[in-house]
């Protein structure tokens, strides 16, 4: 009896540590096809190929020799007619799949990300539109992303300028950043409790230094009264900054040491605090 459930198992290849990495690197291959081709009429065209070998596959077990005949024979020239249909979007998936890190944000969408809020922090400084936008870091936001409007849209300036655009259905509140996307607009955050900071801070600016008390996020505030720009991290708050020092704080170069003894943390002689919509 033990020689009869023993033999059905000795033709079953062993199963190694090899094996199992071998399969997860094809599922993870596979799981970022899907994420890359997902929304885009490649992944239609996808579903139609598998029809079609559905069918051939039927075709041969049905023994329906034209079908078969005629799908076996069209089947060299499918990739061809691929690639010279969807070459565009070929180009833009294998350009996206170059950027994808393996792990978080790569170096280059660091950049990026960072020039297009630096461009948006400019231009609304400029115009005078207040802004309250808040960089995640390691410690998770969901609670406050969920608070506002989900977007979950690729960063750029033009976008950032459209939400906080004065009588816009956005304006008010943060925009949430997680990793290389805008995660949430209209968000509510926690004001500083701060004594010292209450009197002399307007909401916006209170805000953006609660967020950055109970988490490690960054903020950057524009004032809507004043135009300056400001910058809170770990618990502090550097008033009227230069956009240079908004790129040191996104880049990951300031740290808490930084913030007590910039020189831009105290407001510039005879600058009046914060009113507007900044006002407590």
């Amino acid at each position: 009896m033990v020689r009869w459930f023993a033999f059905p198992l000795t033709g079953i290849p062993k199963f190694t540590l090899t094996d199992v990495f071998d399969i997860l690197v094809v599922a993870f291959l596979v799981y970022q096809f899907l994420l890359i081709i997902r929304g885009r009429r490649a992944a239609h065209v996808l579903v139609g190929l598998c029809i079609l070998a559905a069918i051939y596959l039927a075709a041969v077990w049905a023994k329906l020799e034209v079908l078969r005949t005629i799908l076996a024979t069209l089947a060299p020239f499918t990739a061809i007619a691929l690639i010279v249909m969807f070459q565009s979007e070929l180009r833009r998936m294998l350009a996206r799949l170059g950027r994808r890190p393996f792990l978080g944000i790569s170096q280059l969408e660091r950049r990026e990300a960072t020039q297009e809020i630096l461009l948006a922090v400019t231009h609304l400084a400029q115009k005078r539109i207040g802004a309250l936008i808040v960089v995640e870091r390691k410690i998770g936001l969901r609670t406050f992303v969920e608070s506002g409007v989900h977007l979950e849209a690729a960063i750029s300036r033009d976008l950032l300028c459209a939400i906080f655009h004065p009588g816009g259905a956005l304006h008010d509140g943060a925009v949430i950043i997680q990793a290389d996307r805008i995660a949430s607009a209209a968000c509510f955050l926690p004001l500083t409790t701060s004594p010292l900071r209450m009197t002399e801070l307007g909401t916006r600016h209170r805000a953006a230094l609660g967020i950055t008390e109970e988490s490690d996020c960054f903020s950057v505030i524009v004032s809507e009264e004043t135009g300056r720009i400001s910058i809170a991290a770990f618990g502090e708050i550097e008033l009227d900054v230069e956009p240079e020092r908004v790129e040191q704080l996104l880049a990951g170069r300031l740290e808490r040491r930084d913030l007590l003894t910039g020189t831009a943390s105290a407001p510039r002689s005879g600058a009046a605090p914060e009113q507007s919509f900044d006002r407590p």
